[in-house]
């Protein structure tokens, strides 16, 4: 392979990336552009509109205007994930540690993860639970004047 050859190819090469990054950055654009105006047309026209919906339309109005909050939910699930990673993992490193003869440190990883961990998990998590029902019961007192 000659120089000219090779000189041509990285020409080529370069060309078509910057082809490329041209057209990834005039989609961004574009699409921001896209973005900004059907979130002013779905505000407007939609979340703040008087009209009354009913059925899935109500639903999806209450959704996008943050009536319904799944905050708690997540919350709750990612504490279920944790225990679970945390129950399993545990049993893991008992087994592990065991098979290398270090029974003693295998126990305590063990019984560090089971009980340690989700109580320091649990603590964390009810804190952000009464967070929420904070907000849930301020919110409900706003509503009621």
């Amino acid at each position: 392979m000659d120089l000219q050859s090779l000189m041509s190819g990285i020409s080529s090469s370069y060309t078509s990336t910057a082809n490329t990054m041209t057209g990834i950055m005039i989609w961004t654009i574009i699409a921001a552009i896209l973005a900004i105006t059907g979130a002013i047309l779905v505000y407007f026209l939609f979340v703040k509109s008087k009209a009354d919906f009913k059925g899935f339309a109500k639903n999806l109005r209450d959704y996008l205007s943050f009536k319904t909050m799944h905050v708690e939910a997540l919350i709750k699930m990612f504490y279920y994930a944790f225990v679970i990673y945390y129950v399993l993992t545990s049993i893991n490193n008992l087994i592990t540690y065991c098979s290398v003869g270090m029974v003693a440190q295998g126990l305590i990883s063990f019984f560090e993860q089971l009980l340690l961990y989700p109580l320091v998990l649990r603590l964390i998590f009810e804190l952000l639970m009464v967070l929420c029902r904070i907000w849930r019961n301020t919110d409900k007192l706003a509503e009621k004047k």
